[in-house]
């Protein structure tokens, strides 16, 4: 038994990312360095990002519950996609935990706030690298040359309007910024976006940078624009950014289309299963800081429509573990009909 332990051991050596959540006590792990085809040389080092502790709780629940949550397939695929510097195509049914992966990477790692970027129809690439509001910097420049103020109640200012205040870098911009440990970007249901998205991302990712053509065409040598992180600027030279260490990039799809071959052959893809009865008992005690009496059943019936082909969200189980274990909840007609509403087949369209 030893011996099996010291094997099992010695096969996950390679490991940086465990799957806990949690941030090892003697603080994160290094990450190995990037293969030669995925070096970078960004500039100029950006502060260490921010953390997200309110957020990462909410998604991950209780830091100090082991959440045993991936097997040990996922778990390497997403060290593989730490080491090569590739990005994570994730698949999975609904509610089977795909984004909540960047959070728990993020946490453990010690890798600060998730960048999150959230994909709809109309979402295009410029969505995602920065904003530029043409229309403030106009009505700016216009308040300027007729000598009033830029701001109610504000003085005319005596320099025109600084180009920088008007840009803002999304939440794939600012992750391509040169930090000197990889941030994590969550690009959320891409399977969601036009068709040509993918392919636009593509080239950004492969390359690991993009220009801001209003700050070449300002010819401002250096330029301090906001980010996607709260009350942060980040400094941009030439109006060209590049990464140092490319972002642990997390790209979940709900399977709704299948993308281009190109595409997929440079994502490392991850398959996520519905969580073991074991796993979601573990998924409770930690969002509800304790394992509630009359979860079991509770789980088992989750477990059984879920076996009986239903389309089933572990926020559904979540939702009904805690009003059910909530003080003076009766589970006459009425209380069994309301968990039959929670727990109810999301592919029924009701």
């Amino acid at each position: 038994m030893a011996h099996d332990t010291a094997g099992r051991e010695a096969a996950h050596s390679w490991r940086v990312f465990h799957g806990t959540g949690v941030l090892p006590a003697g603080g994160p792990a290094d990450i190995p360095g990037p293969p030669p085809w995925r070096e970078f040389s960004g500039e100029p080092l950006q502060p260490t990002p921010p953390e997200d502790d309110r957020t990462a709780l909410r998604r991950l629940g209780g830091s100090e519950v082991a959440r045993p949550n991936l097997r040990d397939e996922e778990i390497d695929t997403v060290n593989a996609a730490l080491v090569l510097r590739r990005p994570l195509l994730v698949t999975g049914p609904p509610g089977v935990g795909k984004s909540t992966l960047a959070y728990l990477a993020a946490r453990e790692l010690g890798l600060g706030r998730v960048l999150q970027w959230s994909i709809v129809s109309r979402t295009t690439l410029r969505d995602g690298l920065y904003e530029y509001d043409s229309i403030g910097r106009a009505q700016a420049i216009a308040a300027w040359r007729a000598g009033g103020p830029t701001e109610p109640g504000g003085a005319a200012p005596e320099q025109p309007p600084y180009l920088g205040d008007f840009i803002t870098l999304g939440p794939l911009g600012t992750a391509l910024l040169g930090y000197a440990r990889p941030r994590v970007l969550l690009i959320d249901e891409l399977d969601k976006s036009d068709i040509d998205l993918p392919n636009d991302l593509l080239h950004v990712l492969e390359n690991g940078s993009y220009d801001v053509p209003e700050l070449i065409r300002g010819a401002l040598t250096t330029a301090s624009v906001f980010t996607d992180d709260p009350d942060r600027h980040a400094e941009i030279v030439g109006g060209r950014v590049e990464c140092r260490e490319f972002p642990l990039v997390v790209i979940t799809s709900n399977g709704e289309r299948e993308f281009p071959a190109a595409f997929r052959r440079r994502c490392l893809p991850l398959e996520m299963l519905p969580p073991s009865r074991e796993q979601l008992l573990a998924i409770v005690a930690s969002h509800l800081r304790r394992r509630p009496e009359g979860v079991s059943a509770l789980v088992d019936d989750f477990e059984r429509r879920v076996r009986d082909g239903g389309t089933q969200s572990v926020d559904q189980l979540l939702n009904a573990v805690q009003l059910t274990t909530a003080g003076g909840f009766q589970r006459d007609d009425d209380g069994r009909k309301l968990i039959e509403m929670l727990l109810r087949d999301l592919a029924k369209g009701r």
